[in-house]
């Protein structure tokens, strides 16, 4: 098999953190870099950043826990700069995202940017809005856990 590479939407990080034990968190930490690689905007450390009051309190987990197992996850991503993806994939992306979360814009552009790459999202709504749109380039965890044969 190919290594399969995917952006990763934060709403797949959160749920990693939230619950790091689940299939979706074990896939993400356990991942073998000849199979699988992630990457995702810059952009998605400071949406964690600003929902971590949430995360924590969701979690039940204590701060120091979720930063070391937030820690874990970052090392498995490389993250690229927002402002290297050049303007046209943005422009691109919008019709895309317009009408559902223009925040998202940024993970599109970057799966775009990168070419080779799905956009892994576990927002329902923006999946199926780009399926509905014509964007082939998107999968969720299902289609990730038949990717990989994950039960």
């Amino acid at each position: 098999m190919m290594r399969k590479s995917f952006v990763l939407d934060s709403n797949i990080i959160f749920s990693a953190l939230l619950n790091s034990k689940s299939p979706l968190g074990k896939f993400i930490i356990t991942s073998n870099i000849d199979k699988v690689k992630f990457y995702a905007p810059e952009y998605l450390s400071i949406e964690i950043e600003r929902y971590f009051p949430k995360i924590i309190k969701i979690s039940g987990m204590e701060e120091a826990e979720i930063r070391r197992l937030l820690l874990v996850i970052f090392e498995k991503i490389e993250f690229v700069s927002d402002q290297i993806i050049p303007f046209e994939f943005y422009v691109k992306s919008v019709p895309l995202v317009r009408g559902v979360d223009m925040d998202d814009l940024v993970f599109v552009a970057l799966n775009e940017y990168l070419d080779s790459a799905l956009l892994w999202t576990g927002d329902k709504e923006l999946y199926n809005a780009l399926e509905n749109r014509g964007y082939s380039k998107v999968v969720n965890f299902d289609k990730i856990k038949e990717m990989f044969d994950i039960d």
